[in-house]
């Protein structure tokens, strides 16, 4: 797999979005320990295409997975807005997804999958991060998913 972030994303048919902008007072990306980014919650809009309810109600798993991948992509686009440049990434260390899940739906942990292969998908199968899948009751504006993460940068900027 080439180092290059980017030829590995358009190799996987996946194209960054423009980061997100902020949904309230709260900032993006932030820098701890040197070489670490902690990147706030993103949901799955891109390109004002909505998404609103329930995975397990109003959306199947397939669904849940894509957007859990286009959530993935906005994370990236909000790290990229703050490093520059996405090949100083060493790796993700960890992600965390919060599903909103039809009470019956148990599968969080396979709609992750949609945000990790995203991962596996830029940075190798190897570095593919924790992670942590949680079911919730209700997210912002009625979003499905919503994911965060850690990411190691090579430099401390």
């Amino acid at each position: 797999m080439s180092r290059n972030v980017y030829e590995n994303l358009k190799a996987a048919g996946l194209t960054l979005p423009a980061a997100p902008a902020k949904g309230g007072l709260y900032t993006p990306c932030v820098r701890f320990g040197g070489n670490l980014v902690y990147v706030s919650g993103c949901g799955c809009i891109i390109d004002g295409q909505p998404a609103a309810g329930k995975v397990g109600r109003d959306y199947t798993l397939k669904e849940g997975q894509e957007f859990a991948k286009r959530s993935m992509l906005n994370v990236l686009a909000a790290l990229e807005a703050e490093v520059g440049d996405l090949n100083k990434v060493t790796r993700a260390i960890k992600i965390l997804a919060f599903v909103a899940s039809d009470d019956n739906f148990t599968q969080q942990p396979q709609v992750a999958n949609g945000a990790s292969e995203v991962l596996a998908q830029a940075f190798g199968r190897e570095l593919v991060p924790a992670r942590s899948a949680i079911g919730v009751n209700v997210l912002p504006g009625d979003l499905p998913i919503e994911i965060e993460g850690i990411f190691e940068i090579e430099e401390s900027l």
